[in-house]
């Protein structure tokens, strides 16, 4: 009799949240990452989502029922947050983080921080702006205090976006702003949340170890 697989379940923002998969518009990064897992994947991420809204809206709740033990719980916020003084990076944001990872500690899943993707922002002297400011030292800070780990999206996503340059940078935010008509800064498009999909599921793979075992390449053609 085999058992059920365990469930990955995400909370967090619109940089996460499911969307169209027919690149018709924008989808965070949660929304394909079953593109790039053998596992189950609950995304319960919403559009304008702050840590305090998500537990408002009832998603917390839901996401806290459907844990099983074993399950991970990647939990990605602050894009939202940064615009409520009740959401500071060290007081609010920082408070309902330790309490969703005392949660899922709870009911036997493993909390997993992640910091916010940056913003595709670049002066006019092709540098990459910062949009975040404290927030992902808070998740890095909380990850410690509470021997959680942390999925460094704001380092990641800072190295990827300079390292395609501004023009080709764009290639992954593709739709304009659906208020305003401009070019989307926040939003992915396909080839985006597929980008960092990627690396969150090789960071999920690093926490379990599942390629430790391996023998290493100088072992080839040798007897062990």
């Amino acid at each position: 009799m085999t058992t059920d697989p365990t469930t990955i379940h995400l909370a967090g923002d619109s940089t996460v949240a499911p969307g169209p998969l027919d690149g018709s518009g924008v989808i965070g990064w949660g929304g394909v990452l079953h593109e790039f897992v053998t596992r189950p994947v609950a995304n319960r991420a919403f559009g304008g989502a702050t840590t305090a809204t998500f537990l408002e809206t009832g998603r917390w709740a839901e996401t806290l029922a459907a844990i099983r033990p074993g399950d991970d719980v990647v939990i990605q916020f602050g894009h939202n947050d940064q615009k409520d003084p009740e959401l500071a990076a060290d007081r609010g944001y920082t408070d309902n983080l330790t309490r969703f990872v005392t949660d899922v500690r709870d009911r036997g899943g493993r909390p997993i921080l992640g910091t916010s993707v940056e913003r595709c922002l670049f002066t006019d002297d092709g540098e990459l702006r910062v949009s975040h400011g404290p927030y992902p030292r808070a998740v890095r800070r909380l990850g410690r205090a509470l021997d959680v780990p942390v999925i460094d999206l704001t380092a990641f996503t800072r190295w990827l976006y300079p390292w395609l340059g501004p023009e080709r940078c764009r290639e992954l935010f593709p739709h304009p702003h659906p208020e305003n008509g401009n070019p989307d800064t926040t939003h992915f498009g396909l080839a985006g949340a597929r980008a960092v999909a990627g690396f969150v599921a090789q960071q999920l793979r690093a926490l379990d170890g599942l390629d430790d075992d391996h023998l290493p390449l100088g072992y080839w053609g040798m007897v062990p």
